[in-house]
């Protein structure tokens, strides 16, 4: 023997239908997260900083290392050493400048949907 025949809600499709909106709008929200660049959000300015610096210093240090390596390999001793320092400090140059258009990029793009945002009224 059956059970009585469950009676069809008129308002179940509609929610069907707004749960589908719902899901999909969450769904583009997190993948519009997901493309977050290299760079966390929340750095600050003392953080950007300190990775130029960084990236400055590491350059000279390798720079240094393999112009010492080989000038001791090869013992001519102030060679390589100045060449590789001064190879070092373009590279550590070029990596900051890298870095700072990076920056420079993101920040314009966080203006432009900023202002984006603004005219639509957000």
């Amino acid at each position: 023997m059956r059970g009585p025949k469950p009676v069809s809600d008129p308002h179940s499709n509609a929610d069907a239908d707004r749960m589908k909106a719902l899901e999909n709008r969450i769904a583009a929200a997190k993948h519009k997260d997901a493309e977050v660049h290299h760079m966390k959000k929340d750095y600050s300015q003392a953080q950007l900083a300190w990775r130029m610096v960084i990236e400055l210093v590491a350059g000279l240090g390798i720079g240094f290392g393999i112009g010492y390596g080989l000038d001791t390999l090869l013992g001519t001793m102030p060679i390589f050493l100045v060449l590789f320092i001064f190879l070092g400090l373009a590279a550590g140059v070029k990596t900051m400048l890298a870095s700072a258009q990076e920056m420079q990029t993101k920040q314009l793009a966080k203006e432009a949907s900023r202002d984006e945002d603004d005219e639509r009224g957000d």
